[in-house]
């Protein structure tokens, strides 16, 4: 691919990406099921990561964390390098064990959505702010919300890269 290529299908994957956010952060928090709204850019990020693999998973985790940490309050920075190490897992996994399918896209958006939430229940237990019941009834609710969402972000990413010919890089 040209530069002028990789350029055009890194513009389109982030027109793509708007709206995922847009869901997320407006309209999703306004109609919360179970008290609790879907996490969607993780989806996005695993998505991308496999269809396009490991280095571009890292380099779209990159970015997405660093939306995710400038677009909603109360980011201490951490979220940049988890979608980061999550995008480049993901793309190893799907490069070398699963396949670029959507059973392979909901295995790796079940591991870091599972991972996301398992390390903020364990924040919440090390700073005091709730007992593990508690947390576990905000967490697992939002993990089960956030996979149901995982179908419609994978075609939306799947038409991306079929749309732009899109090629792994190994």
């Amino acid at each position: 691919m040209t530069r002028r290529d990789l350029f055009h299908k890194w513009f389109i994957y982030t027109l793509g990406l708007l709206p995922v956010w847009v869901l997320d952060a407006y309209i999703l928090p306004r109609y919360p099921l179970m008290g609790v709204s879907p996490v969607l850019l993780p989806l996005a990020v695993a998505a991308v990561a496999v269809l396009e693999g490991a280095y571009a998973g890292t380099g779209f985790g990159l970015a997405v964390g660093l939306l995710w940490e400038l677009a909603y309050p109360g980011g201490f920075g951490a979220l940049v390098l988890y979608l980061a190490v999550a995008g480049m897992l993901m793309g190893a996994v799907s490069q070398y064990a699963l396949s670029q399918s959507f059973p392979g896209c909901l295995i790796c958006s079940a591991g870091v959505l599972g991972l996301l939430d398992l390390l903020r229940v364990a924040r919440g237990l090390l700073t005091n702010a709730a007992g593990l019941s508690e947390l576990l009834q905000v967490a697992v609710p939002e993990f089960l919300w956030s996979m149901a969402w995982t179908p419609l972000v994978w075609l939306l990413f799947r038409a991306i890269y079929n749309r732009v010919g899109g090629t792994r890089l190994a």
